[in-house]
Formats: structure tokens, sequence, C-alpha cells
């Protein structure tokens, strides 16, 4: 057989088994499923199969979320604030209104979008540092709070843990335990003006082996949540188009 022909006759052979899972499964579960594979197609090596479900994707999700922020940002806390601030000021007479300050984050847009032209692309860097500066300064006050006084304030706790009951709470006591030597062991590991030699070379190790099991917790929850991804998938191509687990 001629190695020409045989990429059309699998892409026949396709088609037709999609047209006949389309007209049991249905259209839409078949076309989930034939990008779904064509996503796990990767595995195999890379291909056009692969990237035009990759593309399509991107795709996909880029008018999504233009779509989605448009109603929930720009609709709803930009053009709707605004004709309520109009509204107020001038068809009520009620002064002054707080949400014509809005139109300072709809200025900052619009000088986002100077970006596409090359010639004043210039002025999109001050929103952008505005973004940034804002970002990182409200970020600042959340993990300072989430990573350093919760923290803190769960470290300084009695190492005793009662119950509701009055009762000693042995689990609770030495889960305390833990953390408040696993605290300060991980602080004496990063403190480098003494060598890490004797007993304070001892607790410094015993930093390093709590800090490996925090970042294998962190790389094992990550590896979960996508295993879980993966896990949805499968169960749609086996359960929901193929149906072989009910």
């Amino acid at each position: 057989m001629n190695k020409k022909v045989v990429p059309f006759i699998v892409i026949a052979l396709g088609i037709g088994l999609f047209a006949i899972l389309a007209a049991s499964r249905g259209f839409a579960v078949t076309l989930g499923a034939f990008f779904t594979i064509g996503i796990f197609s990767f595995l195999y090596k890379d291909n056009p199969y692969y990237k035009f479900s990759e593309a399509l994707f991107v795709g996909i999700s880029a008018g999504y979320w233009f779509v989605s922020l448009f109603w929930q940002q720009m609709y709803s806390k930009l053009f709707s604030q605004v004709a309520e601030a109009y509204q107020h000021t001038f068809v009520n007479g009620g002064g002054w209104d707080d949400r014509w300050m809005m139109l300072v984050g709809g200025v900052l847009g619009v000088m986002m979008l100077m970006r596409l032209f090359p010639k004043i692309g210039w002025i999109s860097r001050w929103p952008l540092a505005v973004i940034v500066g804002a970002t990182a300064g409200l970020y600042f006050i959340n993990y300072f709070v989430s990573n350093g006084i919760n923290q803190i304030g769960a470290t300084i706790a009695p190492l005793q843990q009662y119950g509701k009951d009055g009762s000693l709470d042995w689990w609770a006591s030495i889960s305390q335990f833990l953390l408040v030597v696993g605290t300060l062991s991980g602080l004496v590991y990063f403190y480098f003006s003494k060598e890490h030699k004797g007993a304070f070379g001892g607790v410094a190790k015993i930093g390093i082996w709590t800090l490996m099991l925090t970042f294998g917790a962190s790389f094992g929850y990550t590896v979960m949540s996508r295993m879980s991804l993966l896990i949805g998938r499968m169960d749609y191509l086996v359960s929901t188009w193929l149906g072989l687990v009910k």
C-alpha cells in the first residue's frame, strides 16, 4: 500500500468513527472527547492534531474570559457605576458621587491599550506601574497577615491544647509542639552568622528536614491537583463519552 494513502485512510476512519459516536452520544459530547484526545496526543509527539486542539482551547478560553471580564469588571464596575453616578449627580441633583472615581480606572485601562500603537506605546507603562504597585501593596498586606501574623500567633499559642470538655487533647498538643519546633529550627537554619556545628547544627538540620517536608507537601498538592484534572478528563472519556462506566 502506498504510504501516502495511509494518512487519508486514517483520517477517513476517524471521521467515520466521529460521526457514529456523535450520532449515538451527542455531537457536543463527542466533540469534547475529540479535542481531549487531541490534547493527549502530545504524549506521543508534537503533531498538527494537538496544535489545532491547543490553539482552539486557548482561543475559546481567551474569548470566554474576555466576555466574562467585560460583564464582571467593565460593565458592573465602570459603565453601570458611572451611569448611576451621572443619575445621582446631574439628574437627581445630589452633588458629588464617589462612583465618579471609577473613571480613573477606565482611563488607566484605555492607557493600557496604547500598547497596541508602537509610537505611543510608552503611555501603557504608567497604568502598568500603577497596577504593579497596587497589586504588590495589596499582596504584601495579605501575605504579611497570612504568612506572618497568623503564623506567629500559631507559634506562640500554648503547647498544651485542651478539648471542649476540658481534657488534654494529645494530638493537638503534639501538633502544636511540632509546629513550634519546625518554625524555630527553620529560622535557625537561615541564621548564617554562626557555623552550623554541634547542637546548633543539629537544630539547623531539623530545620532542613522541616523545609523539605513543607516543599514536598506543596509539590504533592500541586501534583494531586493536576491528577484530579487528568482523572476528570479520563472519566469524561470512559464514562460520559463511551459509556463504559455507569
